[in-house]
């Protein structure tokens, strides 16, 4: 068995984490942006890594991400409790239907449209991390932008601390696998009215090097 497998959106991401890793068996990989791309690929990795005789002992989806205003700060650090997919449903009269309310049968769900990480996974990165803010984790395929759609995701997600657009992707991957996941995040912005001007890039994938230390 060989260390921990790291997925970022992008390589920005990963050259971040790559700076601040102090174990040299995790291994980094951007795979792509989106909950599909990000799935698909973390698959095929889990897959080649378990057929050489050296599957990963985890997985982790990192990168940065929108941070809920009141639940953690712009530049904070986020470790996920429960990737969750949060627009995987349908639109009724009455408002959004998650999809393991439409009576579909189990077999068909996967994990659920909400996946809980790997305990052990989780303690160990909050010791390493202890000012992290922990909590859901949302993903989402289109990217939060407005007051009204802000509003609704906290209402249904009143403890979600973040959103980004790979875990739950990434979640399912480890499940099929029988690979114990977590996520790892760093707020680049608020979530809510789209305001390119008050994103902190650089603030985020610097938290991002300096969160790397607990990947081991």
């Amino acid at each position: 068995m060989t260390g921990l497998l790291v997925v970022t959106a992008v390589p920005a991401e990963a050259e971040a984490i790559q700076a601040g890793l102090a174990d040299p068996a995790v291994a980094v990989v951007p795979v792509g942006v989106g909950p599909a791309v990000a799935g698909a690929a973390t698959a095929r990795l889990l897959a080649l890594a378990e057929g050489a005789g050296r599957p990963y002992r985890g997985v982790v989806s990192a990168g940065v991400a929108g941070g809920f205003p009141g639940r953690v700060p712009v530049g904070g650090t986020v470790l996920g409790t429960r990737a969750v997919a949060a627009d995987l449903g349908a639109e009724s009269p009455d408002g959004f239907i998650p999809l393991d309310d439409l009576g579909m049968p189990a077999e068909l769900l996967g994990g659920g449209t909400s996946v809980a990480v790997d305990p052990a996974l989780l303690a160990a990165l909050r010791a390493a991390l202890p000012d992290a803010t922990v909590g859901p984790v949302l993903t989402v395929s289109t990217v939060t932008g407005t007051a009204a759609s802000t509003e609704a995701l906290s209402r249904r997600h009143p403890d979600a601390v973040a959103e980004a657009m790979e875990g739950y992707g990434v979640a399912v991957a480890a499940i099929h696998a029988g690979v114990p996941f977590a996520e790892l995040r760093t707020v680049s912005n608020p979530i809510g009215p789209r305001d390119r001007s008050a994103w902190r890039m650089r603030e985020a994938l610097v938290a991002l090097t300096a969160a790397a230390t607990a990947l081991r």
